[in-house]
């Protein structure tokens, strides 16, 4: 059940301030607000696996009790995964990338089991492990780098912390990538990254983002010899921690790989302004111009969550809209979880709809916030959630006080980026939810898929996994894929992170999590059946 704020709204000011080069710009404080505290729950089939408790959460009695080593499904169903008997976890958070029949995902946290992992998916019933790259520093420890095109048919990494970056070549068999080359960034300390849409042009973020921090930013126009370009360094706002580029027609009258949307992770208590979105001109780097310069045309910050990732384009009945990721929210904050119960915030983070059809004026419109989103059951929920044994899970993003469990929302996919009907989003222990996002004012949950516990199984190369560790939730946390079943997954794509929908033919979601690496799900027959409209055909 959804429900109402607890405080007053406060009405957002705005500010001038001297920007990069000297630019005054237009910059927005988005306060407390008057959105509903959550979305409406799912309504789930006969058969169905359901969450007891708040929406997105697992429950005490789930997770101690062994309901949750089940996996809960609301309207989707699994139709294959990797084979666990060759499986020693996945981290969820490293990719996935996808292109054509295969997904590719790092294994960092590993020892022995280091290096990207590709899954073969042309059987989808039955995926398997075709190769694992281990022949740069990048591939051994790529983090968030992991990213391909399909009009370029690359697939990059860059090495987390580290200088290397390497180059793939997937075009002949996207089974088996072809090195095409491995270069050093100097001082570069990699984190994650993004393509242009034309897949020449790759922005890769850096593992410091304070202030005077770089983006760093690679000429593939020929792979066999990849080239640094001018790094940029941010003197003020607009360091990204992670990043999009805009697609032809997304922005009117702006030429694609033009801009770049950048998710700002400030820290609690946020003296510098919150996190948010910086747009960017990045022109000078598309169209290779001498001495490229950056610069930033609009800012819109908020304080009630926090460790602000990619800003995702996607366009909903004509108009332009980014989708945020917050992947700590108010528990990564000073005195944890608690702390922020007190302040009124939100302990876990959560998608916003921001309306950029005035690219310089961008808009909150919508807060897809689930129930353990909602602040007003911040401390019912702290006091519900006791910790998993031993500790705090690696990659978690929270203080040691806050535990293990995270519900923070980190990435989005629509299912068509043109004229998206629906919105796959990765919220790490409440996993994959899925919106009805056709009037985006008035979004509401269809779908999840939470996949089983694994308790006390060892996965080393889980983004979760610690020695004598019991983890009585699993856990996705980042790229989801669209893709049409019967088409050669990769037809119709726009990316590599989203597929066309079309022609009412089955709609497939390809996901990883870290207890249970890749996974194909679908929709139930008995949604399908309801929901017809969801699934037919759109003008792209």
């Amino acid at each position: 059940m959804s429900s109402a704020k607890a405080f007053p709204t406060v009405r957002a000011f705005a500010i001038v301030t001297g920007g990069l080069l000297g630019l005054l710009l237009s910059t927005s404080i988005a306060l407390a607000d008057s959105f509903p505290g959550s979305v409406p729950k799912a309504i789930c089939g006969p058969g169905d696996h359901t969450e007891s408790g708040l929406q997105g959460e697992t429950t005490v009695e789930e997770r101690f009790s062994g309901d949750s080593e089940r996996a809960y499904n609301c309207n989707l169903e699994l139709v294959g995964q990797e084979p666990q008997a060759e499986f020693a976890g996945a981290f969820s958070q490293d990719g996935p990338a996808y292109s054509g029949d295969c997904a590719y995902y790092g294994t960092d946290r590993a020892t022995t089991l280091q290096g990207i992992k590709v899954i073969d998916a042309s059987d989808p019933q039955h995926p398997r492990v075709s190769a694992h790259l281990t022949d740069t520093p990048a591939a051994l420890n790529p983090h968030e780098t992991v990213q391909t095109n399909d009009r370029s048919h690359l697939l990059v990494a860059g090495e987390n912390g580290g200088p290397n970056f390497a180059v793939y070549d997937i075009s002949a068999d996207c089974r088996h990538p072809v090195l095409k080359a491995s270069i050093n960034l100097p001082g570069a300390g990699g984190h994650m990254g993004a393509f242009a849409p034309d897949g020449r042009t790759y922005y890769e973020t850096q593992s410091f983002r304070g202030i005077g921090g770089f983006l760093y930013v690679v000429d593939l126009t020929d792979p066999s010899h990849p080239q640094a370009l001018p790094p940029w360094q941010f003197l003020g706002d607009g360091r990204p921690h992670g990043l999009e580029l805009n697609l032809q027609g997304f922005a009117p009258g702006v030429h694609e790989g033009t801009r770049v949307y950048a998710g700002q992770a400030n820290s609690f208590p946020f003296s510098a302004g919150g996190d948010g979105l910086v747009i960017e001109d990045v022109s000078d780097y598309q169209f290779r111009r001498p001495n490229p310069q950056i610069r930033i045309i609009s800012k819109l910050f908020w304080t009630d969550q926090g460790t602000a990732e990619a800003m995702i384009p996607v366009k909903i009945k004509g108009r332009s809209y980014l989708v945020s990721t917050n992947e700590a929210g108010g528990a990564s904050g000073a005195g944890g979880w608690a702390a922020a119960c007190t302040r009124g915030a939100s302990p876990f983070g959560y998608p916003n709809i921001i309306d950029v059809t005035d690219e310089t004026n961008p808009k909150i419109v919508a807060k897809l916030r689930l129930e353990v989103n909602d602040p007003v059951n911040c401390s019912a929920l702290l006091a519900e959630t006791p910790p998993d044994p031993p500790g705090t899970a690696p990659g978690t993003n929270l203080p040691p006080i806050s535990g293990t469990t995270n519900y923070s929302e980190e990435t989005c996919v629509a299912d068509n980026p043109k004229n998206a009907k629906m919105l796959a989003c990765s919220f790490q222990n409440a996993q994959l939810r899925v919106f009805d996002i056709r009037d985006p004012t008035h979004a509401k949950e269809i779908a999840y898929w939470k996949a089983g516990a694994v308790r006390t199984r060892v996965l080393p190369a889980s983004g979760s996994w610690a020695p004598g560790s019991d983890r009585t939730v699993d856990k996705i946390a980042h790229w989801v894929r669209w893709v049409v079943a019967g088409k050669g997954k990769g037809n119709g794509n726009i990316n590599s992170r989203g597929n066309v929908n079309g022609n009412g033919t089955e709609l497939e979601l390809w996901t990883v999590s870290d207890g249970h690496g890749f996974q194909v799900l679908r929709f139930t027959d008995n949604f399908k059946a309801h929901n017809k409209d969801l699934f037919e055909d759109s003008d792209h």
